[in-house]
């Protein structure tokens, strides 16, 4: 699956199944783009605001947090996107469950906080594999207890730090 970034972001999105109302966690803010169109779909402004979904967005790097943090904010989508500095490996517990989780970075396993903070019904889209080009994209569903993964194909991420990140 080769792509350029944008039309990864929107595979990732169409991957999610993203509707108005979710809940969706990111892990790795970058920008903030990638959150921003997210929020677009989960919280259209078109909509009544009762009805809005938001989007919380974890990055580990300060300085990105805040360059994504002002990006959304310039964009107009600081009423529908949190940006959150932490290690967005184990999550962002305090604000689970979430319909749907997207991470931005290639793990080299699936981290069990993203399964446990996944709303029974929802799904994990993730890259997986070594920290060095190629991984597999990931489509995690969480149905009654059982996790049902699916192969979306190769794909080239950073690697993912933290915790349940690739030690660098």
């Amino acid at each position: 699956m080769r792509s350029t970034g944008r039309n990864m972001v929107s595979i990732m999105n169409e991957a999610l199944e993203l509707e108005v109302g979710h809940r969706v966690l990111e892990v790795g803010a970058g920008s903030g783009w990638h959150a921003s169109t997210i929020a677009e779909i989960v919280a259209p402004t078109d909509e009544p605001k009762e009805k809005w979904g938001h989007v919380y967005t974890v990055e580990i790097i300060h300085e990105l947090a805040d360059f994504a943090r002002k990006n959304v904010e310039k964009a107009g989508y600081g009423d529908r996107v949190t940006i959150i500095c932490g290690d967005g490996s184990m999550g962002c517990p305090e604000k689970a469950p979430y319909d749907r989780i997207l991470v931005t970075a290639a793990a080299p396993d699936i981290p069990k906080p993203l399964i446990e903070q996944l709303k029974n019904g929802g799904i994990l889209v993730i890259p997986v594999g070594s920290m060095h080009l190629y991984q597999t994209l990931i489509r995690i569903r969480k149905r009654d207890g059982k996790i049902i993964e699916e192969n979306l194909g190769g794909v080239a991420f950073v690697p993912l730090t933290g915790r349940y990140g690739h030690r660098l």
